[in-house]
Formats: structure tokens, C-alpha cells, sequence
């Protein structure tokens, strides 16, 4: 261990309270050193723990009768479609790095949402998007549109998966903190679904993929405060993807988890190692040694909290059953990639780091990966680096969990004394048309979505026959997913509660209108900061609005992300923006509906309550 312990005042500098260093104490009998520190600090992160959020988001319905994987169980959600087959499918936000490297900060969210697809034995089959802009007369937001655009397009062409719709919106609120939010949907059999957890003493621990290196460390943290002046400062905190890394590791990893050796399989997003090592062992009730020396990395003499926290792309941590190391290996040498075996299962519930055995104590380790009851072990004492309690440090486990104060804002009260019946009507409706096609939410979007590849894959449905979602086919059936990303964030902001509610409702719409079912959501909630009463209080009711409308619908939540802290010294909140990615289910393509006119004659009928009507 370090022979200088910090203090709080280094704890506070990683993003902590005081109290939680003094709980961290507590849970480990004395005081942490440096890397252990560093460890609770991003596994106490809002982007890791959602230790503002949870006790709202537990309220959320979850429960149907075709849910696989139910919210928080898997790193994504797991819906049957039937005939053995099964849709994963999750969203998930990349804000802050976008507003500082708009171009990595977008790509390695598309990578990342990949990978919590594939992780999970599922082949990516559809990508969305949903992207939020400040005013597009402004430069900073044409620089940033430019970027996050051609990082999403670079990342998902090269990858290989069709990018089949999305949204894009402008408005003041974003001019410094644009949000990008990704989806991703997947297809896989019901028998060959592969689990995020660690368990069987004995069993090796793999680090496959790409080379660790120092982007990406501290990005749980960085994604878990406000935007400063200071931010760009942060700029290693973005990480650097590699399509084509990741295709690798795609079919290598859907190769391994088909032999029937992976115990589990975990992306290593938000925190890279530490969160991979310690959510699998909490979830599998085991424990784990690492050799942090055997760790491939891209850069010379890491230091131990740098490889822990590394947010490096393309990797994954797999446990696999012991006797079939050899297996695992020869398949990523063929797609040659990085596998190294970096650590071992063991009996109860702490992890343990090493790193820095001379050559010769690297044997006792060998006979450590042979027998983990080796009482040789303990001479290796000096070289431990961090020994933390896996259960601690996650959600559901010991990370804090708070009840926020909320209020109502003055606004909203102002916001209320609106009337529709004030507005005059337009002298000439066709002037007042065409005004509305100008603006930059309506207009086409036509420059942005060219620049996606829709069609490889050749199983989308919309891209030359639209629908108000897209449609994609199972290839080798007749059934297709129907997908949709939706919110209006100016209704949300006027009334959180019916806006979040309105916001369900349209991909509701979107999906039928396509000819599907309604089945599940996955959501983005993305706001400002939860320490905000009046902020906290958009976020809690827009909880109860997608509540009320999910439960209507019948279309239980599977996870997501809640992404806090969008906002800026000098413009406060972005609108509350809780971004609604919904998955309907056509059980035959035949019914796919379009959204054009067909033919001369044809009836066009309004079905629904109309209201304020001349």
C-alpha cells in the first residue's frame, strides 16, 4: 500500500463527499490508499451507482410476460419474440465527451452501446440516434453538429450496422452541452444468452480485446459533473475508438460464448476494469485476484489506478470455466486480438490487485491460477495495490443511495397560467406553412441521415419505404423489430409529468403506425444537475409521467441510463430531456405500414379526439 493515505481533501478533488470518504472508512476498517480511493470514486459516481436516481427509477413498471432480463439485471434489456428467438436491445448517452471532442466523444458511444448489445450474445442488427444541438447559427454548434455526425457515421458504417432512423433537434439550451444519445437493438436465441457475473473458484479471468491505455480515465467521474471552462481540461477523460477492433471483438466474442466455456462476459465501459471486476464478482456472490501486470497496455509504466480506470474501448472481461483456457485463446489468436488471462476466481467476496512482482514471485501466482488456496500468496502482500469488497462498491449492493430534496419551480406555475385562446388565428395559413417548414426542427434532415448507412445489413425495411418508426427484418423469418427513439423536450419542460407521459406516447404511435406492437422501452433521462431542487423535481416527475404511460401501454421499462449534470455555468439546465427508445415486435413483415400517399382517391380519415378546433 502507499505509505501516504490521502485525506479528504483528496477525495473531495475525485468527487466525493465528505461523507462518503468517512462510509469508505468505515467499510474498509482504515483509510484507503490512493487507488482505492480512486476505485470508490468512480464506482460512487452518478454514471456507475445512480445513487440520486435509483429509489425513483425503482418505481418504473418492469414486469411482462415476455421480459428475459428485467431492469438492472443484464447490461441490457432482454424481451422474447418468439420461435426462440429474443430482442436485446438499450440506450445510453455520451454528452460529455461529445461537447469536448464531439467526433471520439460520439463514435465511443455507438461502440459502447454496441458492445452492452454483443456482450450479451446478441448480434447488432439496427443503431438509432437521438442528438440534441444548441442554436444552428452559431459556430460552436455547426463544429459540433459536423463532429458528432461524422463520429457516429464513421464508428456505425465501419462497424457494419445499419443506423435506421433517429432524431435531431435545435434548441438555445444546448448551445453548450449538446446531449447524444445511442441505441442499439440485437438479435439472439433464447438458449445461448450470456450473463454478466463471476463465480466457480478456480475459474481464470480473461482481459480480451484491444490494449488498455490512459484515455478514458475518470470519464464515470467527468460524466458525473457539470460542464466549466475547466472541462476541456478533462479532454483524456474522452475515449478513442476503433471500429474495426470492435468488429473483431464482436465475432470473436459471439465465437466464445457459442462454446458453452464463458461463466460471463462483461463490457468494459464507465470504469473500465474496476467496474467489470467488481460488478461480475458482486453479481456472482465470488471474489477475485488480478495481476495488473498481466494486463496488455498500449502505454509504458501505467499506474495501478490508470489501468483500473481506463476507459479504453474495445475490451471486455471474460470468465471462463477453468480446464478450457487454451479454447478461449486459440479463438481470439484467430481474430487476433489481445487475451490474457489477468486473474483468477476465488472464495468470498473482496478483489484484490497486484501489480509489480519481480520476475521470480510471478511463479507463485502462476501456482496461484492453479491453486487458489496457495498460502504462498500472502507473501505477495507488498505488491498488493487495492483490496476492495466487491459489494460495496455497486448499485443494489453497499454504494450510497440518496432521496434528493425537489420543488416546484417558479416557472412552472407561470407555465400553467398559458392559454391556447390567446393565440390569434393566422390571417393567411399558407405564409404561416411555409414559415414552419423553414425552421431547423422541421426542416429535412436529409444532410445528417445520407450520411448514415441504413441498408447493409439488407434488412431494413424503411430505408426506401418509410414508416414513422424503422422496421427491420429477422433475417430467416417473417417477423420484424419495430424501433423508434422519441421526446419533445419543450413539453417536458412546460409540464415534466404529461411531457414525459407525451413522450411514450409517440413511439407508441410511431410503432403502430409501422404496423407493430408495442412491447418494451429503454430510456435516456438526461438533466441537469440532481443537486438542484428544481431540477430534481423536473426529473422525479417525469419518472411518475413515464410511469402512468408506460403502464397504460403495456410496455415495461428494461434499463437504460440517467445522464445528470447536463448543464453549464453561464446557461444553467439543458430542458429536461428523458429520451424514450421504444421496441414493437411485427410478427409478420407483410403488415409493415408506410406513412406515404398511395394513390389518387384514396381516403385520408383523422382518428382521435380532436381538441381547439375552429
Amino acid at each position: 500500500m502507499e505509505n501516504t493515505l490521502p485525506t479528504f481533501d483528496t477525495a473531495k478533488k475525485l468527487g466525493l463527499l465528505e461523507s462518503e470518504f468517512e462510509r469508505i472508512k468505515e467499510i474498509l476498517g482504515r483509510t484507503p490508499n490512493f487507488t482505492e480511493l480512486c476505485i470508490f470514486s468512480v464506482m460512487w459516481s452518478e454514471h456507475c451507482c445512480y445513487k440520486n436516481s435509483i429509489t425513483w427509477l425503482k418505481k418504473l413498471p418492469k414486469e411482462s410476460p415476455l421480459m428475459l432480463a428485467k431492469a438492472g439485471e443484464e447490461n441490457a434489456g432482454l424481451v422474447d419474440i418468439g420461435d426462440g428467438l429474443a430482442c436485446c436491445f438499450k440506450i445510453e448517452s455520451h454528452n460529455h465527451p461529445s461537447a469536448l471532442e464531439p467526433f471520439q466523444g460520439a463514435a465511443t458511444g455507438v461502440g459502447g452501446i454496441n458492445r452492452d448489445i454483443f456482450t450479451m450474445g446478441a448480434r447488432p442488427i439496427a443503431q438509432l440516434n437521438s442528438l440534441r444541438f444548441g442554436n444552428p447559427n452559431l459556430e460552436k454548434t455547426k463544429w459540433l453538429v459536423k463532429g458528432v455526425v461524422r463520429g457516429i457515421s464513421s464508428y456505425g458504417n465501419a462497424f457494419g450496422i445499419p443506423t435506421v432512423g433517429g432524431e435531431v433537434y435545435f434548441d438555445d439550451c444546448y448551445n453548450v452541452n449538446p446531449l447524444v444519445n445511442a441505441f442499439s437493438a440485437g438479435i439472439l436465441k433464447t438458449d445461448m444468452v450470456a450473463k454478466a457475473t463471476s463465480y466457480g473458484v478456480g475459474n481464470p479471468v480473461f482481459i480480451v480485446g484491444s490494449a488498455t491505455g490512459k484515455d478514458g480515465i475518470g470519464g464515470a467521474s467527468f460524466a458525473s459533473e457539470d460542464l466549466t471552462e475547466k472541462s476541456n481540461e478533462k479532454l483524456p477523460a474522452v475515449q478513442v475508438g476503433d471500429p474495426f477492433q470492435e468488429k473483431l471483438l464482436l465475432e470473436a466474442s459471439l465465437e466464445i460464448i457459442e462454446t458453452g466455456y464463458v461463466i460471463g462476459i462483461q463490457d468494459m465501459g464507465a470504469a473500465g476494469i474496476i467496474c467489470s471486476t467488481s460488478e461480475m464478482s458482486a453479481k456472482g456472490e465470488h471474489g477475485m485476484d488480478v495481476w495488473l501486470d498481466r494486463v496488455p497496455t498500449r502505454q509504458a509504466n501505467m499506474q495501478p489506478f490508470e489501468i483500473l480506470l481506463s476507459e479504453s474501448q474495445e475490451r471486455m472481461l471474460v470468465v471462463v470455466k477453468k480446464g478450457h483456457e487454451d479454447d478461449i485463446k486459440k479463438i481470439f489468436d484467430k481474430w487476433d486480438l489481445h487475451c490474457a488471462q489477468i486473474g483468477v476466481v476465488v472464495e468470498g467476496t473482496r478483489i484484490t490487485f497486484y501489480q509489480g512482482v519481480p520476475e521470480d514471485k510471478n511463479k507463485i501466482f502462476e501456482n496461484h491460477f492453479a491453486d487458489p488456496r496457495n498460502s504462498q500468496l500472502s507473501t505477495l502482500s507488498k505488491y498488493k495495490v487495492a483490496d476492495v469488497p466487491a459489494y460495496d462498491l455497486v448499485l443494489g449492493g453497499g454504494a450510497p443511495v440518496y432521496h434528493r430534496e425537489y420543488k416546484e419551480p417558479a416557472y412552472f406555475a407561470e407555465f400553467k397560467k398559458f392559454s391556447i385562446d390567446t393565440i390569434p388565428q393566422p390571417a393567411n395559413y399558407a405564409e404561416v406553412g411555409k414559415s414552419l417548414l423553414k425552421l431547423p426542427n422541421i426542416a429535412s434532415k436529409r444532410w445528417i441521415y445520407e450520411q448514415y448507412d441504413s441498408m447493409i445489413g439488407t434488412s431494413t425495411l424503411t430505408t426506401n419505404a418509410p414508416s414513422d418508426a424503422a422496421v427491420v427484418n429477422i433475417k430467416g423469418t417473417k417477423k420484424a423489430i419495430s424501433i423508434t427513439v422519441d421526446c419533445n423536450s419543450r413539453y417536458v419542460n412546460a409540464n415534466p409529468e404529461e411531457g414525459c407521459a407525451i413522450a411514450v406516447a409517440e413511439s407508441s404511435r410511431n410503432v403502430v403506425c409501422s404496423g407493430g406492437l408495442p412491447v418494451a422501452i429503454t430510456n435516456n433521462l438526461n438533466f441537469g444537475n440532481p443537486y438542484n431542487p428544481e431540477v430534481y423535481w423536473q426529473f422525479v416527475n417525469s419518472i411518475m409521467g413515464m410511469k402512468k404511460a408506460c403502464e397504460k401501454f403495456g410496455t415495461p421499462v428494461t434499463g437504460g441510463n440517467v445522464s445528470f449534470y447536463n448543464q453549464s455555468s453561464d446557461q444553467g439546465p439543458v430542458h429536461p430531456t428523458p429520451t424514450i427508445g421504444m421496441l414493437g415486435l411485427l410478427q409478420n413483415i407483410d403488415n409493415h405500414m408506410t406513412l406515404d400517399f398511395k394513390a389518387p382517391g384514396d381516403l385520408i380519415y383523422l382518428i382521435g379526439k380532436s381538441q381547439n378546433c375552429i
